[in-house]
C-alpha cells in the first residue's frame, strides 16, 4: 500500500464546507479557463467503440474497461481513458473557428492505476482543445497558453481564500519553465520524479517541457502516447517537444503535484514519426489516424486538467478520496480514518 500520512494533518474544512468548496473551485476555474482560452462547453462521451483509435492509450499498457453492446451485434465499446483524440475530431465536426476551442467534463475509468494519495480508479478532468494555425506550432505559443491556464489557477486560489480565509494562497504569481533535458542535466543522479520534486519545491509552480521522447540518457522523462502530443519536433533551444506538464509543489504531501498535461498536437509529419518510433505504424489505418493523415483535422493545442486534483490542492487535502467518491483498499480506508483523513 502506497500511502502518505502527513504528520499532524487536520482538514481545514469539514465535510459540508468541503462539498461546497468543491463546487466553488470547479465553477470559478471552469468559467475562467473558458473565458481566457475562448472555449465553448460541449458534451463528451463516456465510452467509444473499440478499433476506432479514438480512445487514449495513455502509456500503451493500461487496460480500458470494455463491454459488448447487444443492439450493435455485441460490438465492443470501451470506457474512455481520456479524450485527447476525440476532442480534435470535434474541432473539425463542430466547425470551431481559428483560435477558439471546446472544453468538456471528462469522466474516465483507469482500473490499472496504482491507488495512493493522488491516484484513483475514477478520473475527472476538464479536457480542452483549441484550433491554432501552423505558425503557432512553436514553443513560444505553448508557453503563452500555459501562462493563461496557470493564471486561471492563481485566480481560483485567491477566490477560495476570500471565501475560506484559513486557506492561505501559496502559488507564485508566475510559472517557471524547464525542459526535461535541462532537468536531466541539472540532476543526472536523480529519477525524473525526484527532479520534479526538486524544482517544484524551489519554484512553487513549474512547467516541464518535452515529455514522451527519449532524452540524452536514452529514457523518456515520462510516457506519452505517439498520436496526440508532439514530443519530437525540434525547438529553438535544440531540445525536442511541444508538450509538457504543469506541476505544483504540494505542501501537505511535500511532493511535486501534477495537475495538467497539455501540448501542441501532432501534425502529419510528427505523428508518422512518432508511430514509427513506437513501432505502431499499423495504427495509421484507424479512423482518427486516417482523418489526421488525410488533412481533415485542424492544427490544435489541448490538454487535460484534473478536477479532483485541483480541488485537492486548493482545499489543502491529503488524499484525493477526500474530494471524490471511489473505491480503495480496506487497509487504506482504515489507516486514513485512524489518521483523520475522511475518504468520501
Amino acid at each position: 500500500m502506497k500511502l502518505i500520512i502527513p504528520e499532524g494533518y487536520k482538514s481545514l474544512l469539514d465535510l459540508k464546507q468541503t462539498e461546497m468548496a468543491i463546487k466553488e473551485v470547479k465553477d470559478f476555474f471552469e468559467s475562467s479557463l473558458s473565458s481566457d482560452l475562448k472555449l465553448r462547453r460541449v458534451t463528451a462521451p463516456l465510452f467509444v467503440m473499440r478499433g476506432t483509435g479514438i480512445n487514449d492509450d495513455l502509456n500503451g499498457i493500461e487496460r480500458p474497461v470494455s463491454f459488448p453492446i447487444l443492439d450493435l451485434g455485441n460490438a465492443t465499446a470501451e470506457v474512455v481513458q481520456s479524450l485527447a483524440k476525440w476532442k480534435r475530431m470535434m474541432l473539425c465536426d463542430y466547425e470551431i473557428r481559428m483560435n477558439h476551442g471546446i472544453y468538456t467534463d471528462m469522466n474516465a475509468l483507469r482500473p490499472d492505476e496504482e491507488l495512493d494519495n493522488l491516484h484513483s480508479v475514477y478520473v475527472d478532468q476538464w479536457d480542452w482543445e483549441k484550433v491554432i494555425s501552423k505558425e503557432e506550432r512553436n514553443l513560444d505559443y505553448l508557453k503563452e497558453i500555459v501562462r493563461r491556464v496557470y493564471s486561471s489557477m492563481v485566480r481560483t486560489e485567491f477566490v477560495i481564500y476570500e471565501r475560506y480565509p484559513q486557506i492561505e494562497p501559496l502559488l507564485p504569481e508566475n510559472i517557471t519553465f524547464f525542459h526535461a533535458e535541462e532537468l536531466l542535466e541539472m540532476y543526472p543522479e536523480l529519477t525524473p520524479k525526484q527532479r520534479e520534486d526538486k524544482v517544484a519545491e524551489q519554484y512553487g509552480a513549474v512547467f516541464v517541457i518535452g515529455i514522451g521522447g527519449e532524452m540524452a540518457d536514452g529514457k523518456p522523462h515520462d510516457g506519452r502516447a505517439p498520436d496526440y502530443d508532439d514530443w519530437t519536433t525540434p525547438t529553438v533551444n535544440g531540445y525536442k517537444g511541444l508538450n509538457g506538464d504543469i506541476i505544483l509543489w504540494n505542501p501537505i504531501l511535500k511532493l511535486a503535484f501534477e495537475v495538467s498535461s497539455m501540448g501542441i498536437r501532432v501534425d502529419k509529419a510528427a505523428m508518422e514519426l512518432q508511430l514509427q518510433l513506437r513501432g505502431q505504424e499499423h495504427r495509421s489505418e484507424l479512423q482518427f489516424h486516417r482523418r489526421l493523415l488525410n488533412g481533415e483535422l485542424p492544427e490544435s493545442i489541448g490538454g487535460g486538467i484534473g478536477q479532483s486534483r485541483m480541488c485537492m490542492f486548493f482545499l489543502r487535502k491529503a488524499h484525493i478520496g477526500e474530494i471524490q467518491s471511489s473505491v480503495w483498499p480496506g487497509e487504506m480506508v482504515a489507516h486514513c480514518r485512524k489518521s483523520g483523513i475522511l475518504l468520501i
